[in-house]
C-alpha cells in the first residue's frame, strides 16, 4: 500500500475518522481489519487516526490503534504536532502515559518550537506536564535485570523491577510517600534489596548525566530516590522500629509550629550530595534553597518538586500534610487547618500534630474573628455612603 498523503483517504478511512470521533471502538476495530484502511492515514491537516483519538481523549481507541501499529511519532501534521502533543493538550494523563510507553519522543518540537510538555503547560494541563517530565520506561529499568558482559548475576533481581519502577514513576517526591511505597511491598522492605535498588538508581543517575542528550532533571530524581532508599536501608539495619521509625522521624514537627525539621534537613542533604557539582539544575536548586531559613517557605521539597515535575508550583491543589498526595480534602476536625488525603494519614500524623493543633485552632479563630470584624466595618462604611 502506498505511503500516506495528506487528505488522500479511501472511503473506509474517512469512515474511520468519523468512528474515532464517535468513540465506537468495535467499529474502528472492524475498519482497521480492512485492506484499504491504513492505520497511519492522514487527513487534510496531516493528522493520523491516533492523533485524533489522543486529542479527543479516547483512551480505548488509542490503545486499539497502537495495537494495530499506529506510528506514535508521526509528524506529518501541518504544524508539526505529534500524538504526544495532542495527548498533552487533551489533559488526559492516561493517554499521555500510553503515548510515552509506546515510544513517543519527548524532545520533538512543533512549528513554534514547543515540545509536548511545553504545549501542555501552555494550555494549563500541568498533570500531563508532570507525566511527561517524569516518564521512565520499564524497558530501561529491565536492562539492569539482565547480566551484562562478564557479570555472573544482574544488578537488579527481576522481581524488584516492578516495585522499583512504581517508585520511579511516582510524581510525588515526598519522602514519606516513598517510604510508604517501600513499606507496602514485602519484596522491597529489607535492607539487601533496597541496597541493590539504590545502586541501580545511582547508575541510572550517572547514565543520565553522561549520555549525549544529558538529562539533569531525571538524574536528580534518580539521585533523590537513591537517597531515600538508602535511608530506608539504614533505618532497617540500625533501628528496631525500622521504616515506621523513619516515617515518624520525617513527620515529627517542632514544638513551636509543627514544621518537620528532620524532613527539611534530609531533603537539603540529598540535594547537597548530588555528585555532579557542575550541573545547572543543582546550582539553581542551591540558589533557591540556601538563603531560606529552615521553617520558612519555600521548603526544599517544594523547590525540588517543582524543578523535577514541572509546573507544580502553579497548580491550584491541596496536598496531604503527611504523604504529599495531591487532591487532599479532609481537614483536622479540631484546628481545621491541616489537610490530609484520608484517615490513615491523619492518624499517622497525629503523634506530632497534637502538640500544635490547639494553637492552630486559636490562630484560625482569631483570624476569622478579625476578618468578620473587618467585613462589618466595611459594610457600615458602605451604608454611610
Amino acid at each position: 500500500m502506498s505511503a500516506p498523503k495528506k487528505g488522500d483517504l479511501s472511503a473506509r478511512e474517512k469512515e474511520l475518522f468519523e468512528v474515532i470521533s464517535a468513540g465506537n471502538v468495535q467499529e474502528a476495530s472492524r475498519l482497521l481489519g480492512c485492506k484499504d484502511v491504513r492505520v497511519n492515514c492522514l487527513d487534510e491537516y496531516g493528522m493520523t487516526p491516533l492523533m485524533h483519538a489522543a486529542y479527543k481523549g479516547k483512551a480505548d481507541m488509542c490503545r486499539l490503534l497502537l495495537q494495530h501499529g499506529a506510528d506514535v511519532n508521526c509528524n506529518q501534521h501541518e504544524h508539526g504536532y505529534t500524538a504526544l502533543m495532542f495527548a498533552g493538550l487533551s489533559g488526559k494523563t492516561d493517554i499521555t502515559w500510553m503515548m510515552l510507553d509506546a515510544g513517543a519522543e519527548t524532545d520533538v518540537t512543533n512549528s513554534v518550537g514547543r515540545t509536548a510538555a511545553q504545549m501542555a503547560a501552555f494550555v494549563g494541563q500541568h498533570d500531563c506536564v508532570t507525566v511527561i517530565n517524569n516518564f521512565f520506561s520499564r524497558a530501561r529499568l529491565d536492562y539492569y535485570t539482565k547480566a551484562q558482559g562478564l557479570e555472573k548475576e544482574p544488578k537488579l533481581p527481576s522481581k524488584l523491577a516492578g516495585p522499583l519502577h512504581k517508585i520511579i514513576m511516582s510524581t510525588n517526591l515526598n519522602p514519606v510517600r516513598m517510604v510508604l511505597l517501600v513499606k507496602e511491598n514485602p519484596l522491597l522492605a529489607e535492607a539487601e534489596p533496597l541496597d541493590k535498588c539504590r545502586r541501580v538508581m545511582e547508575l541510572i543517575c550517572e547514565k543520565c548525566i553522561k549520555q549525549q542528550d544529558m538529562n539533569e532533571v531525571l538524574a536528580m530524581k534518580m539521585h533523590f530516590i537513591s537517597c531515600v532508599l538508602g535511608k530506608c536501608a539504614s533505618f532497617l539495619k540500625e533501628r528496631e522500629d525500622g521504616l515506621d521509625g523513619l516515617v515518624r522521624s520525617l513527620l515529627k514537627g517542632r514544638d513551636a509550629d509543627g514544621f518537620p525539621v528532620y524532613q527539611e534537613k534530609f531533603v537539603r542533604e540529598c540535594i547537597r550530595k548530588f555528585p555532579y557539582c557542575d550541573a545547572t539544575l543543582l546550582q539553581q536548586l542551591v540558589r533557591s534553597i540556601a538563603p531560606v531559613e529552615i521553617g520558612n517557605d519555600p521548603t526544599a521539597l517544594s523547590v525540588l518538586t517543582q524543578a523535577i515535575t514541572g509546573q507544580v508550583g502553579f497548580m491550584d491543589a491541596e496536598f496531604c500534610t503527611t504523604c504529599g498526595e495531591k487532591g487532599a480534602q479532609k481537614r483536622c476536625s479540631i484546628c481545621k487547618t491541616v489537610i490530609y488525603c484520608g484517615q490513615t494519614c491523619q492518624k499517622m500524623h497525629w503523634f506530632t500534630h497534637k502538640k500544635v493543633c490547639k494553637k492552630l485552632q486559636e490562630q484560625r479563630e482569631k483570624q476569622e474573628a478579625e476578618a468578620a470584624k473587618l467585613r462589618m466595618q466595611q459594610s457600615k462604611g458602605q451604608t454611610l455612603l
